[in-house]
């Protein structure tokens, strides 16, 4: 097989031998200083790294060199996405499912944990639970089941949420990570208004993704890696990706990572939307300690840093599999979204006592309220933003990426996540997360560069003040 980033064949821009070359130029240049700096002045420009560049950067040990590239990464998020984190919430539909992942517990052999559905009545529930939190923005999740779980019932899955108002409450962008699937299907994802479509790779080697897999739909390992292309071709603008780390070596994933990222931009000339760093965690009849490539919160740290300067255009998302201390690191290093107050638990959010069944895909490390998330936020001072403007105004794909590689999503992106908190903070938030956000509020508006963006800025905080909602730039 010959490397071809352009390829729509899996085995030829995810390339074997073209990762492995690059693992060794890695290795044998990681002491090379000079060139590593003319990487570290490269990345600066704000374009971007190869796949083989980032490799050598993620493989450099000098602790000098090391902190050049974590204060490179925050200034490169600082540039693209402010101080702004964006929330988010998974719902977990249906967590029946055919395939046999050795690393899930949803697999199909597993008779322990507890199987669910949702219906549509209980997803009303479950939305009104997350509504009355102030979440905006889900992720929805379901296992991999043709009969249980056809395209269908997450079609009408997506309608029920978006038709649910509640007081002020309102999802205004549902996100679906879902399996691998047709053209046809992802044509009808996009017609019901999804904001991104997500699919994790798991592993981009070939044979331990086999061995990973080893039965159901999802063992198909071309199938499952150009998922993304059929993706775009049915007329999704916007895909996230991600690996699990600690289901093969560190290495190996993060430049099969690159390489994805790269492909999408050869062939559609838009990247990724999102790349997601989970790491394997337990739950159920799965431990995290089976799986031998589990990585160190130092190394996963590097990963989040050099991903940053490697796409700088990507929003790159954390859950809540990782703990607090875990999260406010990377935050500083790249990560641009996170979840808060979640619930891996099929109608987990419905729930006012901790099921005695488990039926959760993992366990949450960060067990904190989505208000004491935010509240936390506003302490470390980021802005925690509930903006969906974007994909409402159809600022999506290459349109938005030339608005972030530009840096004009500023003048949207600022003021939007502004007004977005203010609504929070009048319909949810606790008295001493109103008093911090308000706070915030004031010294930020006052940055708004544009001073006519500004000025309607600052009159739209006042009419939210005043019971108005859903305003946008």
């Amino acid at each position: 097989m010959i490397y071809q980033a352009d390829s729509s064949k899996a085995e030829e821009f995810i390339n074997h031998e073209e990762i492995l070359e690059t693992l060794e130029y890695a290795q044998a240049n990681k002491n090379n200083r000079v060139l590593i700096e003319q990487l570290i002045e490269k990345a600066a420009l704000c374009k971007g790294l190869t796949h083989k560049e980032a490799a050598l950067l993620l493989e450099c040990d000098q602790p000098d060199l090391i902190e050049r590239i974590f204060h490179l990464a925050k200034e490169i998020k600082q540039k693209f996405y402010g101080n702004r984190i964006v929330m988010f919430a998974p719902l977990y539909l249906s967590n029946y499912c055919v395939n046999g992942c050795i690393y899930c517990p949803y697999h199909a052999k597993n008779k322990t944990i507890a199987r669910k559905k949702l219906t549509q009545e209980e997803i009303c529930k479950e939305v009104i639970a997350l509504q009355d939190m102030g979440h905006k923005r889900l992720a929805l999740e379901a296992g991999e089941h043709p009969s249980l779980n056809p395209i269908e019932y997450i079609l009408e899955s997506i309608q029920t949420i978006y038709s649910i108002k509640h007081k002020n409450g309102a999802i205004r962008r549902v996100n679906v990570n879902i399996a691998a699937t047709t053209v046809e299907n992802y044509r009808r994802l996009k017609e019901a208004g999804i904001g991104t479509y997500i699919l994790f790779q798991e592993t981009y080697h070939k044979e331990n993704y086999e061995n990973l897999h080893p039965t159901g739909p999802k063992s198909n390992y071309a199938y499952h890696t150009e998922a993304m292309d059929r993706a775009m071709e049915g007329g999704i603008d916007d895909v996230g990706m991600g690996v699990l780390f600690g289901l093969n070596t560190f290495r190996y994933d993060f430049v099969g990572l690159l390489m994805h990222a790269e492909h999408l931009e050869a062939r559609f000339g838009v990247g990724p939307h999102t790349i997601s760093v989970p790491r394997i965690c337990s739950a159920d009849d799965i431990d995290a300690r089976d799986f031998p490539n589990a990585i160190s919160d130092e190394i996963f740290s590097k990963i989040v840093a050099v991903i940053r300067i490697a796409v700088p255009y990507t929003g790159m998302i954390i859950s809540t599999r990782e703990s607090q201390e875990s999260r406010r690191k990377v935050l500083e290093l790249g990560i641009s979204q996170i979840s808060g107050g979640s619930r891996t638990s099929v109608g987990g959010y419905a729930e006012t006592e901790l099921p005695t069944n488990n039926s959760a895909q993992f366990d949450v490390s960060d067990t904190r309220s989505l208000d004491e998330v935010v509240n936390w936020l506003l302490e470390l001072g980021y802005i925690p933003s509930f903006c969906t403007a974007c994909y409402r105004e159809g600022r999506t794909g290459d349109r938005f990426m030339s608005l972030v590689k530009s840096g004009q999503i500023a003048n949207c992106c600022g003021p939007n996540a502004l007004m977005t908190l203010k609504e929070y903070l009048e319909d949810y938030a606790s008295e001493d997360t109103r008093k911090k956000g308000v706070s915030l509020i004031q010294k930020e508006v006052e940055r708004i560069p544009n001073p006519k963006i500004r000025e309607i800025a600052i009159r739209n905080l006042k009419e939210i003040t005043e019971g108005k909602r859903d305003f946008r730039f």
